[in-house]
Formats: C-alpha cells, sequence, structure tokens
C-alpha cells in the first residue's frame, strides 16, 4: 500500500450537451461500453480541490455541498482511493444545474477523479477509467466522459474510453443559448426505463446516418431531428423549442433534461430571439464552446502570489 504522494489536486471538467445518442452497452469490458452520437462541450463545467492527509484510516468527505450528495462522484474517489493510506477532503464547485442534461455527473466525476489522482498519485489514464465506470454504472450517462476529454463538437464514433472507444472533435469558437425549465430529470430513472429506451431506437438510423460521415454542419439538423423523433421532451420544453425555430434558432432538447439548446440565428435576429427569452423567464444564457477538454489545474499558491 501507498502513501499519498502529494497533499493537494484540482481539476477541472466541462459540461456537454447530448444531441443525439444511441446506447452501446454489449461489451464484455465495461471500458468499452457507453454510447455513439454526438454533442457540445461547453466551456463551464465542474472543478474539484481536493486535500489529502496520510492516515492509517482511508476515507473520503466532501465538503461545503449542504445536504446535496453527488454519489458518482464519490464513488469515483473511493475507487481511487484503494490501496492507498489517505484521508480525502473534497470540494465540488458546479457552475451547471444538476439534472438538466448538461452532463453533470460524468464532469463532477471526472473532475473529482482527476483531482483525487494528483493527490495520490494516480495516472491520468487511471482517473479517466475510474470516473468513467463510476459514471456509467452509476447510470450517470452513457459515455459522457469520454466525450469531455477534449472540446468542441464531439463526435462518438465508437463506444467507451480510450483506447476502448473513439471519439471525433471539431473545433467550435461560438456560443450558444442554453436554458431550462420545468423540474431536473434524473438520469439514472430514464436509462432504466425500458418505455424511454425503445424511443431511442426508433431514432437510431439518424444516429447511424450522422457517424457514417459525421459532418458538423449536419449536427444542428440531426439533433432536431432526433428530439422531434424520440419525443422526450414536455409540452412547454416542445413549445418552447417550436418558437425558438421560427424566430431562425435551429434548437433540440439536451439529454436528458428539460433544457433547449440553440445555435444563434443570423445577427439581425440575435437581440431580438434575447428580447424574447428574457421576456418569458426562460433562464437562458450565453454559453461559450469548450476550446479544449477535462485537465488537472495548477495548485494554489498557498500564499496567493499571482
Amino acid at each position: 500500500m501507498e502513501t499519498a504522494s502529494r497533499r493537494r489536486g484540482r481539476a477541472f471538467a466541462p459540461a456537454h450537451v447530448t444531441g443525439f445518442f444511441a446506447p452501446r452497452l454489449a461489451a464484455r469490458d465495461p471500458r468499452a461500453r457507453g454510447s455513439v452520437g454526438a454533442g457540445l462541450v461547453l466551456g463551464v463545467g465542474v472543478t474539484a480541490t481536493v486535500r489529502a492527509r496520510p492516515s492509517a484510516r482511508a476515507g473520503v468527505r466532501f465538503e461545503g455541498r449542504g445536504r446535496a450528495r453527488f454519489p458518482i462522484s464519490e464513488e469515483a474517489a473511493r475507487r481511487l482511493l484503494r490501496g492507498h493510506r489517505a484521508e480525502l477532503a473534497v470540494t465540488l464547485e458546479h457552475a451547471v444545474p444538476i439534472g438538466r442534461g448538461f452532463g453533470a455527473s460524468a464532469a463532477g466525476a471526472l473532475a473529482t477523479a482527476l483531482a483525487v489522482g494528483a493527490a495520490v498519485g494516480e495516472p491520468r489514464r487511471r482517473s479517466v477509467e475510474v470516473a468513467h465506470l463510476a459514471d456509467l454504472f452509476g447510470r450517470g450517462g452513457l459515455g459522457g466522459v469520454a466525450a469531455i476529454l477534449d472540446g468542441g463538437l464531439e463526435a462518438r464514433l465508437r463506444p467507451g474510453i480510450p483506447p476502448f472507444g473513439r471519439v471525433r472533435h471539431f473545433p467550435r469558437e461560438d456560443d450558444v443559448l442554453v436554458g431550462s425549465l420545468g423540474d431536473p430529470l434524473a438520469s439514472p430513472r430514464i436509462l432504466a426505463d425500458p418505455r424511454r429506451l425503445a424511443r431511442l431506437g426508433a431514432a437510431e438510423e439518424l444516429v447511424e446516418e450522422f457517424l457514417h460521415d459525421p459532418d458538423p454542419e449536419r449536427f444542428w439538423a440531426t439533433a432536431e431531428a432526433f428530439t422531434d423523433r424520440v419525443g422526450l421532451a414536455s409540452r412547454p420544453l416542445s413549445v418552447v423549442l417550436r418558437a425558438l425555430r421560427r424566430r431562425g434558432c435551429r434548437a433540440f432538447q439536451a439529454m436528458f433534461g428539460e433544457t433547449f439548446v440553440a445555435e444563434l440565428p443570423p445577427p439581425e435576429r440575435v437581440s431580438g430571439v434575447l428580447r424574447w427569452i428574457a421576456s418569458r423567464r426562460l433562464g437562458g444564457r450565453l454559453v461559450p464552446v469548450a476550446a479544449g477538454g477535462a485537465e488537472r489545474l495548477p495548485e494554489p499558491d498557498p500564499l496567493g502570489a499571482p
């Protein structure tokens, strides 16, 4: 058994919105399970800070979260701590809401795993693997960890994490309009519902057609068609999506959440769309598409020096 080789670790993992996907869970090795599909990696996400203290009795404590629990992130931390004599104090800062289709569970698990790995001396590859398994078996998502290892528009061509999976990233330098309404949706409940999973199967040909030739120019049209075909959006969200499309935006439902994601319309229409969003109190905001993916961050200077 090893002692903690570093005392602190920090990491950031971006949020992510899925435009369309198809589950792929048949592989014997869970590292090769997940989904194929495509989505956008966002420039906001989850930051994890870890303090490790050598101890004969290993343990993990999450701080500053009130009554909230992050079971998938907790599982990632516990998996990485095995074989190390240390007590961990973990703090998570979420810049996106949970249960809204922003991939918060995958981002939390990956940020936690990268920060814990930095604190106890585990390699990045091991942290990625542990985060993927925690998210997969915790039913937080299907392939979210693999999607956010880099930025831009991502296309999951083969399920799982590297070297099992294959994800292609297309750089983007724009903002997207996102907003949520209604109540949060629990991904574990949706992923365990055969009826909802059957709806996804009805749209699988859209996914396969895109992945056969993953052209970023067809992403928004495919995401809109997928949203309409699977029919998981509530009536209020469907009304918002139709209204955005009438105003010149291409818009889809983030999987899974009562969240709309829209590409900005031509410049002459942007101000009108933003005024309409504000007038309906939909909580919409502009979010940049991420230039890069999850990363370990420098440890803060204890003296606060720049």
